[in-house]
């Protein structure tokens, strides 16, 4: 059997495996972005309009599921370990992938999406991994760790989706199968446990539902104006994150290396922003400042992004999108130092609920939206409608932020 005694690792070390971890995770996710949207005209005989409204939906699924069970599994991991909880998670995302690689429709994308959400506490075990790990001030900054690894999965993840993808669509799903299988190998073999015995609690079914959840965020008084501007973040980035390729196939007439080569950069932004010098921002701003900078950022880049008219410009708005990344890891950092170690298991299931909500939310809202000024018949036609809707958000999360940081003595 594996040894999996945190002790016997320092943080460093166990910081890297879970490194390793969120990059295997968000290399399986990045290459099936440029492909779903094909994937779901060749399977539901539509157009790219109505694709993005399906889209919607195959997300909606994973996310109400997640609702349903992220508190479970974060709970879980309080009781018994992070490490088993994460292994079990990314077996399921494996034969989510399977099923989307030899789908014969797309009712069985969908049967795919309901596993993978049971089982996708990945990120929420991963951040509450990194929290029993990290102390003082460099709490933020790990959480930076988030980022780098989300990016470099990201820009490998992509842009070997669309190489895969030119040459078969089914290509790119076998390979995040493939990924999240020798992801979970790896943890099973590698991953340490970082939550020690005499920090565990007994596992309470009154606190491993969603309003339990909902009840322990909203025991402190200004961390719920927080968790709401942090789930308006969430729902507006799913203007870029499930939209973006949609956005760009009707748009401009891109081919699937086009983004890609998109999907490179926005990687290496993450990571130099998340991974390098939020390291440098954190302590010169502070955490408060760079959240507020942070969502300005996002802001400015998200409605920029849709009035884009040449392709460059693309590339060109990414930087004040990406720079707004800088929020992300300061807002969790400032969260999660408010709550005692034996709940930050429960804690970040409960953020993954918020962010499962605005995942029910978000895709729905903008892929709608989407379709609404895209259509053949539009009245008005505006493919970049999501982003000036995402733009919107954020603006109400900076009023958020800005209204509970002056109650932070309340928390």
């Amino acid at each position: 059997m594996p040894n999996t005694d945190i002790k016997q690792v320092n943080p460093t070390k166990a910081l890297s495996f879970i490194f390793v971890t969120i990059f295997i995770d968000i290399l399986g996710l990045g290459i099936i972005i440029p492909v779903v949207p094909k994937l779901l005209e060749e399977l539901g005989h539509v157009d790219v309009s109505s694709a993005s409204e399906i889209n919607g939906w195959l997300t909606f699924t994973y996310a109400f599921m997640q609702v349903l069970f992220s508190p479970i599994m974060g709970n879980l991991s309080d009781r018994f370990g992070r490490r088993p909880i994460l292994l079990i998670s990314l077996f399921g995302f494996s034969i989510d992938y399977a099923l989307m690689a030899f789908a014969p429709s797309v009712f069985w994308l969908f049967i795919g999406r309901v596993i993978a959400g049971i089982t996708g506490a990945t990120m929420a075990t991963a951040t509450a991994y990194i929290a029993d790990v990290s102390t003082g001030d460099k709490r933020a900054s790990n959480f930076g760790v988030v980022g780098a690894a989300s990016g470099l999965g990201f820009i490998i993840g992509i842009s070997s989706g669309a190489f895969l993808g030119d040459i078969n669509l089914k290509f790119p799903f076998i390979a995040a199968a493939a990924a999240a299988l020798f992801n979970a190998l790896y943890g099973y073999f590698v991953l340490p446990e970082s939550l020690d015995k005499e920090h565990r609690r007994e596992f309470s079914w009154a606190r491993a539902n969603p309003i339990g959840s909902f009840l322990q965020l909203g025991k402190y008084k200004a961390l719920i104006g927080l968790a709401s501007a942090f789930t308006l973040v969430y729902i507006a980035q799913k203007a870029v994150e499930y939209q973006l390729s949609f956005y760009v196939y009707e748009k401009f007439g891109w081919s699937m290396t086009q983004v890609g080569i998109l999907g490179i950069f926005i990687g290496v932004l993450l990571i130099g922003i998340q991974g390098g010098l939020i390291r440098y921002l954190i302590p010169m701003w502070g955490l408060k400042k760079n959240i507020i900078i942070g969502l300005i950022s996002y802001g400015i880049g998200l409605t920029l992004i849709a009035f884009a008219n040449k392709s460059w410009m693309l590339y060109a708005f990414m930087i004040p999108y990406c720079f707004g990344g800088i929020s992300g890891p300061a807002l969790q950092g400032l969260i999660t130092s408010k709550f005692p170690k034996n709940e930050q298991g429960e804690l970040q299931g409960g953020l993954t609920l918020l962010s499962s909500i605005s995942l029910i939310i978000g895709p729905l809202v903008m892929g709608y939206s989407f379709k609404f000024f895209s259509y053949k018949d539009s009245v008005v036609y505006f493919p970049g409608a999501p982003y000036i809707l995402g733009a919107l958000l954020m603006l109400i999360s900076i009023i958020l932020v800005i209204r509970s940081l002056k109650k932070e003595v309340g928390i």
